[in-house]
């Protein structure tokens, strides 16, 4: 008998074998016949699991489905990844997320990328959107269907720039007129170790090391780049070093930028910096930053404080700020490593690139002029060439093999 009831109970209880176990499970009712179909169903189950057969779920709506990725993703995304999926869903749900998975054309997905790029959202955008639908699809085993037809949009690799030497004065001075006292370590740091943004700004004191001239990233947004040991320039340490002087209580756990506001006192309205908070990072330099960079374009045009002001006789002239990112210190550091011949490899462990990737980095990084080509040139054609038998191939006869050699050098010494 499969289906039984202890002596008391009035719920029926499954016994059965299966491949040599014991299951005894409880039916959960009163009914024998009810019970019966229950131990069927579970023996049937337990049939299916060990043939490999997969109980196929029903197809669900976008949105649905998104709701479950994202829920099984969040334990092992960062928190700024779960903002961007998020953002992300945001655009696909009101245009796909009524339809069933099943449904989603590769012909839709065309006009989706059609319509965000009439709506001036950069391809690069529209790619992680698409990426996002990607994950969700392929989680759901509906992406083989449309991976054939669905195209990624072309993106540019030369939006960044290495700044001039001359930008870069002029960009250092403008952040020490900043009412941010952080701003010039910061900019500096970034130019000299090709750091991110968000990398230097979690920089904690415990993994700065001033005796052997370096520090330890920590989290990076690369595999490759987390944890990683560089060494620092004689000038990052100086600045590190009259930064440290602000923080004479800092802790290991303490952040090297930390949190902190900003105000004015004095009879000369000087910036004065209060309520700093060394437990918490600094939480944004966009508006330092932006206000740098108009400054450091009014000194490369020359101009002082007095320079630009409203009259009617001399109307105020509108400047551009300066043409930089902040991640173009980045791609100004990797440019001038690469120009100083320091190797691919040593570069790639500088900047956290990994080995996989580091040759297509280097040519989105790498920023040359002209005459840095030229000079590379010029150093080719004057090294020095080693003349030697290996050099020449086998010749018929010694005097054509003379003959070969005389040519080359007259020509070298042309």
């Amino acid at each position: 008998m499969s289906v039984f009831r202890y002596k008391g109970s009035k719920v029926w209880t499954m016994d059965f074998l299966f491949h040599g176990q014991r299951i005894r499970e409880s039916t959960g009712t009163r009914s024998k016949t009810l019970a019966l179909k229950i131990e069927d169903k579970r023996r049937r189950a337990l049939e299916e699991g060990a043939a490999g057969i997969r109980k196929r779920r029903q197809p669900l709506l976008l949105s649905v489905a998104a709701d479950e990725w994202l829920d099984m993703k969040k334990a092992t995304l960062a928190p700024r990844s779960v903002k961007i999926e998020q953002a992300n869903l945001a655009h696909l749900l009101p245009e796909l997320g009524r339809k069933l998975i099943c449904d989603i054309e590769s012909r839709e997905l065309a006009r989706y990328q059609q319509k965000r790029l009439d709506e001036d959202a950069s391809p690069k955008t529209i790619n992680l959107e698409v990426g996002t639908l990607r994950a969700i699809l392929k989680c759901s085993g509906q992406w083989a269907r449309l991976q054939p037809e669905v195209t990624m949009l072309p993106t540019r690799d030369d939006v960044g720039r290495a700044i001039t030497t001359e930008e870069e004065a002029a960009l250092l001075q403008a952040c020490a007129q900043s009412r941010s006292r952080s701003l010039v370590p910061f900019v500096t740091l970034a130019i000299e170790t090709g750091a991110r943004y968000g990398t230097i700004r979690t920089l904690e004191w415990g993994n700065v090391d001033f005796e052997n001239r370096c520090l330890k990233w920590s989290k990076d947004k690369t595999a490759a780049g987390t944890g990683r040991i560089v060494p620092l320039s004689q000038r990052a340490v100086a600045a590190l070093s009259f930064w440290a002087t602000h923080f004479p209580e800092r802790k290991p756990k303490h952040y090297v930028f930390p949190a902190e506001r900003y105000g004015a006192g004095g009879d000369e309205f000087s910036p004065k910096a209060y309520h700093v908070d060394p437990s918490k990072p600094i939480g944004s330099i966009k508006e330092a930053w932006e206000a740098a960079r108009l400054r450091a374009a009014r000194i490369l045009k020359g101009e002082t404080e007095g320079t630009h002001a409203n009259t009617e006789a001399e109307p105020k002239e509108v400047i551009e700020p300066l043409a930089c990112r902040f991640h173009d210190l980045r791609h100004t550091a990797v440019s001038r490593m690469l120009n100083a011949g320091v190797p691919l490899a040593k570069v790639a462990k500088i900047v956290g690139w990994s080995a996989s990737t580091m040759v297509l980095m280097a040519k989105r990084y790498g920023h040359f002029s002209l005459n840095e080509l030229r000079d590379a040139v010029e150093a080719s054609a004057t090294a020095k060439l080693k003349w030697g038998p290996r050099y020449f191939p086998r010749y018929p006869t010694q005097a054509q093999k003379r003959s070969a050699l005389t040519d080359c050098k007259v020509w070298w010494t042309r």
